[in-house]
């Protein structure tokens, strides 16, 4: 297919399209004159992750450019393929490590993870940007004198890994590498609000049934 029609197929304006060409976040198309080329369906594909990352995921270019680096790299496996996509998108903010808090908080945090089982090293949880998301808001609550020990978390834990196990069901039923890829990004960013809604309303009819008249 031609720019046009790669453009008319992905919704993508052909200056934009020419812009990620030129960012390298789109792969040349195949030269057919000195100033056209053809586009294949992998294009397609690509752009709609690109879309996925930058447009949903809000991704500065920059980092869209090494998510992209990391898909195409063959000595990673699926899951950090994965792993590089999800971790580039906007995080909470970073634990404040001047405040005394903060350590007895990643100590809460790192209790959890190994209760849990979750294969976390030291290392690898330090650098994960919601392990760090974790850690200050735990610290939060921990100064706010509400309950965020591993006890309190665990279940809160446990109901997470079934939402983990159902966006991974959802995101294997893809075909492809890069379809998985942009499958993970657009069910991060498009799911938290629908679990935040639901998690909303089901307090409202939690609510009501405790609390509500009538029901007493």
């Amino acid at each position: 297919m031609r720019l046009a029609e790669l453009s008319e197929r992905s919704g993508v304006p052909s200056a934009t399209i020419k812009y990620y060409l030129r960012e390298e976040l789109l792969p040349a198309g195949l030269r057919i004159t000195a100033t056209q080329a053809e586009y294949g369906e992998e294009h397609l594909r690509r752009l709609r992750l690109v879309r996925a990352l930058i447009q949903i995921g809000r991704v500065p270019v920059a980092t869209a450019r090494e998510v992209l680096a990391a898909l195409e790299d063959e000595s990673l496996d699926q899951h950090r393929r994965l792993g590089a996509a999800t971790w580039a998108l906007p995080h909470g903010p970073a634990p404040d490590e001047s405040d005394p808090a903060t350590g007895a908080a990643r100590r809460e945090v790192d209790r959890l993870l190994a209760d849990l089982g979750w294969r976390f090293s030291s290392r690898t949880a330090s650098s994960s940007p919601p392990y760090r998301m974790l850690v200050t808001a735990v610290t939060a609550l921990m100064k706010l004198g509400y309950p965020c020990d591993s006890a309190h978390l665990t279940p809160y834990a446990r109901i997470a890994a079934q939402l983990a196990t159902r966006d991974l069901d959802m995101i294997e039923e893809r075909t492809t590498p890069m379809e998985q890829v942009e499958a993970a990004v657009t069910l991060t960013v498009l799911y938290e609000p629908v679990l935040l809604s639901l998690r909303r309303l089901a307090e409202a009819e939690e609510s009501n049934r405790r609390f509500g008249k009538g029901n007493g």
